[in-house]
C-alpha cells in the first residue's frame, strides 16, 4: 500500500548536515518502497505543514538538539502523529549525558567515572579544579562527538570547556580510557552484531564519523563470543533502562584489561552511507531499504 510519509530532517542543531544526509537516504528508500515521501525541515512551519499534509506517519530523521532531546517527539505526540523511535522520556534522558550516566549506574551498567562542572570552573582565570588527567571533556547534550576533546594538559582545559559549552553552562568530565571502541545497535528488542570502530585520528570525532576514510568499521567485531555477547547484553540493558523504543545505538569502550564501559546511547542513530547502524543491520542480513521499512513499520503500528 502506498502511504504519505513526512521525513522530518534538518533543524538547527550542529548535526543539521548529518540529518539532511540521513533524510536523503530515508527519502530514497521510501520512494523505492513506493511510498509518497515529503521532506520537511524542522522549522517554525512544521506544525502547519504536517497538518496540511496529513501523513500516515512521520519519519524522524533529525539528529541532535530539539530533534533528538524529546522536543520533536513531544510535538508529534501533541499533534497525534505517529513516528518511529523513542518517546519523550527516553529521548530527553539519553540526550543528557549526565542524567543518562546516573540512570546507567542505577541499573548496574558500567560507565567511566565522571563529574559535571560549570564551564567557567575550567576557564583560564578560575582556580584550577582537581581534574585527573588525561580526561575527556564533553558537552552535556550534544551528539556526533560535537565539542568533545581529549585533554592531556591542564593548560588545555579552558579551550576544551569552551568547545564543549561555547555559551556557558556545564560540561561533563570523564576519566580517559584507552582502548577499543565499539557500538551495539538494537532493532526492536534484538541486539545486532557488534561493530568495532577504528578511527584514523585520536578518537572517533565528528570528522572521523562523517568523512569518507575517517574510520574503519569492522562488523562483526573481532571479539571472543563471550565478549561480543556481553556487549550485546549491555546494549539491550541500556535500551531498556532508558525505555527506548524501536531502535537505539549504544557506544562502548573496552580497556586493555578487557573491561567494558558504556559511553552513551543514541536514540536516533544516523542512517547515512557512513553510519554505523546500517552497517550492523547489513551484517544481520537487513538491507538499507528493509531497515527503513522496519522502522516505518514501528510507527505505523502505533498510528
Amino acid at each position: 500500500m502506498t502511504l504519505d510519509i513526512v521525513v522530518l530532517m534538518g533543524g538547527s542543531s550542529p548535526e543539521r548536515e548529518i540529518s539532511l544526509q540521513t533524510g536523503a537516504g530515508v527519502m530514497q528508500a521510501l520512494k523505492a518502497l513506493h511510498h509518497r515521501a515529503t521532506a520537511l525541515d524542522f522549522d517554525d512551519r512544521v506544525v502547519a505543514e504536517i497538518r496540511r499534509l496529513r501523513p500516515a506517519a512521520v519519519f524522524n530523521a533529525l539528529h541532535g538538539g530539539a530533534g533528538e532531546n524529546g522536543t520533536a517527539a513531544a510535538l508529534l505526540d501533541w499533534m497525534g502523529v505517529a513516528y518511529q523511535g523513542s518517546g519523550v522520556r527516553a529521548s530527553a534522558i539519553a540526550m543528557d549525558k549526565w542524567l543518562s550516566k546516573a540512570a546507567f549506574r542505577a541499573e548496574g551498567i558500567p560507565v567511566p567515572p565522571g563529574r559535571r562542572l560549570p564551564a567557567r570552573a575550567l576557564s583560564a582565570s578560575a582556580s584550577a579544579p582537581d581534574v585527573a588527567l588525561p580526561c575527556v571533556v564533553k558537552p552535556i547534550a550534544e551528539g556526533s562527538a560535537v565539542g568533545v576533546s581529549i585533554v592531556r594538559s591542564s593548560s588545555d582545559l579552558p579551550a576544551a570547556a569552551q568547545a564543549a559549552a561555547p555559551d556557558g553552562g556545564d560540561v561533563l568530565i570523564e576519566d580517559y580510557i584507552a582502548g577499543r571502541e565499539f557500538t551495539v545497535a538494537v532493532l526492536g528488542e534484538e541486539a545486532l552484531p557488534v561493530v568495532e570502530i577504528t578511527p584514523h585520528e585520536q578518537f572517533y570525532s565528528y570528522r572521523a564519523k562523517y568523512t569518507a576514510g575517517g574510520s574503519t568499521h569492522t562488523v562483526p567485531a573481532d571479539l571472543e563470543p563471550a565478549a561480543a555477547e556481553e556487549m550485546q547484553r549491555l546494549g539491550l540493558a541500556v535500551h531498556r533502562a532508558l525505555g527506548c523504543r524501536d531502535y537505539s545505538r549504544t557506544d562502548l569502550l573496552m580497556d586493555d584489561g578487557g573491561r567494558v564501559a558504556v559511553l552513551e546511547c543514541n536514540t536516533l542513530p544516523g542512517l547515512t552511507p557512513l553510519s554505523l547502524f546500517p552497517d550492523a543491520a547489513r551484517a544481520a542480513g537487513i538491507a538499507y531499504e528493509a531497515l527503513v521499512e522496519r522502522l516505518l513499520g514501528f510507527a505505523l503500528a502505533r498510528s
